[in-house]
C-alpha cells in the first residue's frame, strides 16, 4: 500500500452558507491534485460546522440556574456551560476545569464538542453538526470521492489528543480481520480495525491545529465505497462498555 497524505492548501475562511463541495474542490485543484473516486477527503468537523451555520454566541445566551452552578465547579463562562448542556445528552464526569460530555450523537467528549477555537467573532463557538454522518455523505456525493468528518478527542487511559471520525461518506468505518489466518496460521478473532479513526489520526497530523489548513486528501488507501457506512456504528454500545 503506497499511501499519501497531504494537507489541502487554498482554503479560505468558511462561513455560514459557503458551499463547501466547490470550495474543498477547489482547493484540492489548487493544491495541485484532482479528485478521484477512490481518494478520501478528511475534512473538520469546525469546516462543515460553520458551513452549515452551526455557531452560537455569548451574548445571545442566557444560562439557567443550573449552568451558573455547573460553572461554578469548572470555572467556566454560564453562557458557554449553557451551550454544553444544550449539546449533551448528560454529563458523563466533573473534575477541575473538566466537563466531559455525551452529546446526543452519542460522542463522549470534552464540552459536548463546543469549540472556542479557530472561529471567527468575539465570543463565538461552534457546535457539532447535528448529523455528521448525513453532512458526510452529501459531500460525498457532490465530490465523487470517500469523505471522513473529523474531531479531535482525548483518549481513555492515554494523554494526548487524536483526531478520530465523526461523520462517514462512503467510507468503511472499519477493516474486519476476523476470520483470517495470520502467518503463523492462528486464526484472528477479535481484530476489527477503526480504519476510518486511524485516517482521521494521520490526516490530523497532516493537517495540524495552527497552519489554517482544515481537509486532507488521502490516496492509496485500500477500500471499497460502501452507502451501509456511518461514524454512529463506531459507538460502543453501553451494555458493551467495562468502565461504565
Amino acid at each position: 500500500m503506497n499511501l499519501q497524505i497531504v494537507a489541502v492548501q487554498h482554503v479560505p475562511e468558511i462561513r455560514p452558507g459557503t458551499n463547501l463541495s466547490e470550495c474543498l474542490r477547489e482547493a484540492v485543484h489548487r493544491s495541485g491534485w484532482n479528485l478521484q473516486p477512490r481518494d478520501i477527503l478528511a475534512v473538520t468537523q469546525k469546516a462543515v460546522s460553520k458551513a452549515e451555520g452551526r455557531i452560537s454566541r455569548l451574548g445571545d445566551v442566557v444560562p439557567s440556574a443550573y449552568s451558573v452552578s455547573i460553572a461554578r465547579r469548572v470555572s467556566k463562562d454560564p453562557r458557554l456551560v449553557e451551550i454544553i448542556l444544550r449539546e449533551s445528552r448528560r454529563i458523563v464526569r466533573l473534575r477541575g476545569e473538566v466537563l466531559i460530555c455525551e452529546t446526543h450523537h452519542g460522542f463522549i467528549c470534552a464540552n459536548a464538542g463546543v469549540d472556542e477555537s479557530n472561529v471567527e467573532g468575539a465570543e463565538s463557538v461552534t457546535l457539532l453538526p447535528k448529523d455528521p454522518d448525513r453532512s458526510a455523505r452529501i459531500l460525498a456525493r457532490e465530490l465523487g470521492c470517500g469523505v471522513i468528518i473529523t474531531d479531535t478527542f482525548g483518549r481513555v487511559w492515554r494523554d494526548g489528543l487524536l483526531d478520530a471520525a465523526i461523520g462517514i461518506g462512503r467510507v468503511p468505518a472499519f477493516l474486519d480481520f476476523r476470520g483470517q489466518t495470520d502467518p503463523y496460521g492462528h486464526r484472528l478473532r477479535v481484530t476489527l480495525l477503526a480504519a476510518a479513526d486511524a485516517l482521521s489520526a494521520a490526516a490530523g497530523l497532516a493537517m495540524g491545529k495552527t497552519a489554517g489548513t482544515p481537509a486532507a486528501l488521502i490516496r492509496g488507501f485500500d477500500w471499497e465505497a460502501t452507502d451501509d457506512t456511518s461514524a454512529a456504528a463506531m459507538l460502543r454500545p453501553a451494555e458493551r462498555d467495562l468502565f461504565l
